[in-house]
């Protein structure tokens, strides 16, 4: 039996509490330092929050997509970098297992992924495969024995190098093109043939290491394949309507702690003779940014209600991702305008400014959003 409502209520609060005692004291550290430290990632465990969408029976939470989007609001209140710990965890790389992998599968390590002894990564970026996922190099080949050998490279994944688990897709029929001919396997970290890239220096989210996954000639066990042999894009895509609410319900959080802290400066800044927060065209900004806000948070706990009822949600998904993502952007724009060269220099907003920038492209760029709803919309009306 999942958490009830208080109970989840309860864990939001306590999540609130905890990244604003705990987690944003540390975040200028963590942006100046690759990594979130051991001890952050310790009291992260400690709280539950590796186990969110986990099942029950495998030791998680089992939240349903509401309860979810309430933790995550009050979790990303905080630098994006404390979610990065966990997101994997909560979202493709442990609900690919959960929907597709074998008991036994199931067994060896959902309880690990939902106590945080595992860190999970989810690798399908390659260098010229980015929004076109179907254009997957990486190889797959499956061995007289029955085992598989793993060969290519993967771009810009995150926890590469620091995360235990990889749900790794890859071509495991040669001749095959596009989608078709996709599978996923699972490869931990200390499998021989399976290296990584240096960490990136990025823009934003600097305290999350995003690097290469390289497989030379990687052997793995048979039954490191996860799912049906060619079905890696049919699980990826009937889990995308709630990761991409997932990311949406980010920038909420976001959303909501630019708000506050360009409110905040607004009411204590004077300017001839006055707070800031008094002049017209400042009020225009911080209630224009109220309006996306609002917005987008009404949009993500509508859409996480209509995916707890089982209905398809598949276009209002990827609006929420790209209504809320785009509007975080117009947010932290507006923040770093009404603090001026606060805004500018290191600080809380400035680090938000650089680190919602991704939010625009993971989990589908905001191109891609609009490409996805136009076409299911003709769709639609072509078959009404």
């Amino acid at each position: 039996m999942a958490l009830g409502m208080v109970e989840a209520a309860s864990l939001a609060q306590a999540v609130g509490r905890f990244v604003r005692e705990r987690l944003i004291p540390r975040e200028a550290e963590i942006d100046e330092n690759t990594g979130v430290p051991a001890d952050v990632v310790a009291e992260i465990r400690e709280l539950g929050l590796f186990a969110l969408t986990i099942p029950e029976e495998y030791g998680g939470l089992g939240l349903t997509a509401q309860e979810e989007t309430e933790v995550v609001f009050e979790l990303c209140y905080g630098a994006a970098d404390f979610r990065n710990v966990v997101g994997a965890n909560i979202s493709l790389g442990g609900s690919a297992l959960v929907q597709a992998g074998s008991d036994a599968q199931r067994e060896k390590y959902l309880p690990r992924i939902a106590s945080g002894e595992i860190i999970a990564a989810f690798a399908l970026t390659e260098s010229h495969t980015g929004s076109d996922a179907s254009a997957v190099r990486t190889r797959a080949t499956r061995l007289p024995d029955g085992r598989w050998q793993l060969s290519g490279a993967k771009r810009y994944i995150t926890n590469a190098g620091t995360a235990d688990l990889y749900t790794i897709v890859a071509r495991s029929k040669p001749d095959s093109t596009g989608s078709d001919g996709l599978s996923l396997f699972l490869v931990e970290r200390d499998t021989p043939g399976m290296s990584f890239g240096k960490p990136e220096k990025k823009l934003g989210q600097r305290g999350t290491v995003i690097g290469d996954v390289v497989f030379d000639n990687c052997v793995l066990p048979a039954n490191a394949l996860l799912g049906a042999e060619g079905d890696a894009f049919k699980v990826i895509i009937r889990q995308l309507n709630r990761s991409r609410v997932h990311i949406a319900a980010c920038c909420v959080g976001h959303s909501r702690r630019l708000i506050d802290e360009a409110l905040a400066y607004a009411m204590e800044r004077r300017q001839f003779g006055q707070a800031i927060a008094q002049f017209q065209l400042v009020q225009a900004m911080l209630a224009d940014s109220q309006a996306d806000y609002l917005a987008a948070q009404a949009m993500v706990r509508d859409t996480a209600r209509r995916i707890d009822m089982g209905e398809s949600t598949s276009i209002d998904s990827s609006c929420c991702k790209m209504f809320a993502s785009e509007a975080l952007g117009r947010i932290a724009d507006r923040a770093v305008q009404i603090l001026g060269g606060a805004g500018y220099v290191s600080g809380p907003v400035e680090r938000l400014y650089r680190d919602q920038r991704m939010y625009r492209i993971i989990e589908g760029t905001t191109q891609i959003q609009q490409t996805t709803i136009a076409r299911q919309m003709i769709k639609a009306f072509a078959g009404s």
